[in-house]
């Protein structure tokens, strides 16, 4: 049985001592279900986050076929990242739904972490439920598992040049040992959380931006369905910071 909310300990405030994040996920609305608004007030505080996506998305609309779909669910990110004030989307190209854990998206991943050098990694759900640590729950997807479980690893592969050495050899990206913290989002045992008050209208705008996939995935009015699941979650986790409404993060110190 999980703790009701009171018997919870408080979730601490973000870190807030960084000036770059790296958020890396698996697909297109991954960071908007999960923690727009919070990177909405991050850079309005003057922070640059960059998003690294593992997928374009492309096997995630029944009705278009992947080669359609792609195109289309990376335009949505980008728009939906410019709402929240990232200027900065990249794709690494994995197969989406059928992403593997192993050196070769852990490369990626550090390969990114050495190329823009963030304080703070941001990441999703990495284990194997949406539950509690003992399970139960909706059962998680395999990209997410795997994404989040290799950016976890990746920043500390980022920091030593005897891993992935072709990374100096071939692509001249210095290791970066310069992650602070990974915060994982979307996750049942928080243990911080960062306001989302400011930024939480702009992250109903920045996931309504993916209109495409939203029209398939429910048959609510898409805005409806956007605000009630966004001011939701945030509520939720006021119980637990002071009342306020929030993102909350699993935070991993380095």
């Amino acid at each position: 049985m999980s703790e009701r909310a009171d018997q919870q300990p408080p979730l601490q405030p973000m870190p807030t001592d960084w000036k770059r994040a790296l958020a890396v996920v698996a697909h297109p609305d991954d960071l908007e279900y999960g923690c727009a608004a919070a990177i909405a007030d991050w850079t309005d505080g003057g922070r640059e986050v960059v998003y690294v996506l593992a997928t374009r998305g492309e096997a995630g609309i029944d009705t278009l076929a992947p080669a359609e779909c792609a195109p289309v669910r990376e335009a949505e990110q980008r728009a939906s990242a410019a709402v929240v004030g990232v200027s900065t989307v990249e794709f690494l190209d994995h197969h989406d739904g059928v992403i593997e854990y192993g050196l070769g998206l852990r490369r990626d991943i550090a390969a990114a972490i050495r190329r823009h050098r963030p304080e703070l990694v941001i990441t999703l759900n990495h284990r194997e439920t949406w539950g509690g640590p003992g399970g139960g729950g909706y059962w998680n997807t395999p990209d997410h598992q795997a994404v989040g479980r290799a950016t976890l690893d990746a920043a500390g592969d980022a920091g030593n040049r005897w891993i992935f050495p072709e990374l100096i050899s071939e692509r001249g990206l210095e290791p970066w040992d310069g992650v602070r913290w990974v915060a994982v989002a979307g996750t049942a045992t928080p243990t911080h959380a960062s306001d989302a008050g400011p930024g939480l209208e702009r992250s109903v705008k920045s996931l309504m931006e993916h209109k495409a996939y939203i029209e398939v995935l429910t048959d609510q009015d898409p805005e409806e369905y956007v605000r009630t699941f966004l001011t939701g979650n945030a509520e939720r986790v006021a119980e637990r910071f002071g009342g306020r409404p929030a993102v909350a993060f699993e935070v991993f110190p380095r």
